[in-house]
């Protein structure tokens, strides 16, 4: 196991020495993510004292509004592929089509998913942020052109997913679908350190996180585990805690190290749920699945989804394997609406 304080270039440079197949690219990869996460790490730190805050006055193809930071944390994702030759195509929450990036078209052969900055409502009241991303093969060589060329492998097949928590200090989360491993910003030599070797989700709680402020538009499924969760039975570590920040990177980062289950069931007004399947739900579901803990949308693994759209939306319960089947054995338990 490598030491903590290890930096994160000669981590992936010694664990892919020990794979006899590999070639360099997850290193290159994690590496061009991890400078893309450095530059918005070090704009948000300052952001209040700039222009950079609030609306930017456009409409996102999710139909949100739009913060500057949005676009511009964009931007430095696509900036960040633009060399390396190993990325043709970028998908992204902030646009409608992916973006192609003609340098890579000849060589490149892996496809990013991204949401440049998970919860950016957050940051008028300076609270945490962050970025997801999920990255995955193509099947061939060359732009990706169709939808359904985008959609062709399902979750499991991510050759790496992982998150950026921009807060107090900045972490980077991934896997590579075995292991998980935390690395921390260290600003004065700006490098990531190795801060969180190995990490494993506990089987249960004690916290959960959800927007209780939609629960009577919830099915009764997650209702009735809201309640369970809120019972008092020390034997159990009931009552849970609630921890809802609106950020579902900083959720989740809360419960992947401490335990417990983050919630978005659907609604009446959203059937469909809310968090995109492509790069929130699956990317996050991954390393839940590597640290231990489970994701599901209530009746179905996240990971065995098969996309049917670029921006497709699911409910999700993500977390520690035992709160996750509880809440499952809870939604079979009743007569969906």
């Amino acid at each position: 196991m490598a030491k903590i304080g290890t930096r994160l270039h000669r981590f992936l440079f010694e664990t892919e020495r020990q794979i006899p197949q590999a070639t360099g690219e997850l290193s290159t990869l994690l590496s061009q993510l991890a400078f893309a996460g450095k530059r918005i790490s070090r704009i948000l730190s300052s952001a209040g004292l700039t222009d950079d805050l609030g609306a930017s006055g456009a409409v996102n193809v999710q139909g949100e509004q739009q913060q500057k930071l949005d676009a511009l944390a964009n931007e430095i994702f696509l900036e960040a592929f633009a060399y390396g030759q190993l990325v043709p195509t970028v998908v992204t929450e902030e646009m409608d089509l992916p973006a192609h990036l003609p340098e890579n078209v000849a060589s490149g052969k892996y496809i990013v998913f991204l949401d440049p900055l998970d919860g950016s409502s957050n940051l008028d009241v300076n609270a945490n942020v962050g970025s997801i991303f999920s990255v995955r093969r193509l099947s061939g060589r060359g732009a990706v052109t169709t939808e359904a060329d985008l959609l062709s492998r399902i979750s499991l097949e991510q050759v790496v997913a992982g998150y950026f928590l921009y807060g107090p200090s900045t972490t980077l989360v991934y896997t590579e679908g075995r292991t998980v491993h935390g690395f921390t910003l260290d600003p004065v030599i700006g490098e990531f350190l190795l801060s969180h070797a190995e990490i494993r989700i506990p089987d249960h709680g004690p916290y959960y996180g959800a927007n209780e402020g939609t629960v009577l538009d919830w099915e009764r499924g997650p209702r009735l585990f809201l309640e369970w969760v809120r019972q008092n039975d020390p034997a159990t570590g009931r009552p849970y805690s609630t921890r809802y920040s609106g950020a579902l990177v900083s959720d989740f980062h809360r419960i992947i190290l401490k335990g417990g289950i983050y919630l978005y069931p659907s609604t009446g007004k959203s059937p469909k749920g809310k968090i995109r399947l492509m790069y929130e739900a699956a990317p996050l579901a991954l390393v839940a699945e590597a640290a231990g803990g489970a994701a599901s949308d209530g009746r179905r693994r996240i990971l065995e989804i098969r996309p049917t759209a670029n921006h497709e939306r699911t409910p999700i319960y993500l977390g520690s394997k035992g709160d996750v089947e509880r809440l499952e054995a809870c939604m079979t338990s009743v007569t969906p609406r």
